[in-house]
């Protein structure tokens, strides 16, 4: 039987953060399609799986979503085909599920969005290491979603 990672979003005008709290996650996979679904798979630390599918608000570019791995979690930045602030990351107007919660260290309102932010920028000096604090999930290794899969 599958299980569900904890997931937290946040947004700006162009995208949507998605941080899988997965440690030590293996055999990844994250698919994105232009309709709006994300998909995630992986195997956590003793073995067992974790996944899970989304029907985002809107329609995605699959060739600008990006994902970064770190020690502790998995960093997705997907971009949004057209610009603009989403009601709600779902399609579904129901509750999400429980597994899904706000980024609120990473969450902005549409009249504090800083021009240029990228919460998943590509540092080449920078490493992950899973650090707590803020600055961790902004440095690390950055691969197109389409080509992750990883063992």
């Amino acid at each position: 039987m599958s299980r569900h990672p904890e997931v937290l979003w946040a947004q700006r005008s162009d995208k949507v953060y998605l941080t899988i709290s997965l440690p030590d996650a293996k055999d990844i996979c994250v698919k994105c399609e232009p309709q709006g679904l994300f998909s995630f798979s992986a195997v956590g630390v003793q073995g067992e799986s974790f996944d899970f599918n989304l029907e985002l608000f809107g329609k995605i570019v699959p060739e600008g979503c990006k994902t970064k791995l770190g020690l502790r979690n998995i960093l997705c930045s997907i971009m949004k085909e057209e610009k603009g602030w989403w009601k709600r990351l779902l399609k579904s107007e129901e509750k999400p599920a429980p597994y899904i919660k706000v980024d609120w260290n990473k969450w902005c309102d549409e009249d504090e969005e800083e021009p240029n932010t990228d919460l998943a920028s590509d540092d080449d000096d920078a490493t992950y290491a899973g650090r707590d604090d803020e600055s961790s999930d902004d440095e690390g290794l950055l691969c197109e979603f389409n080509n992750l899969i990883t063992s």
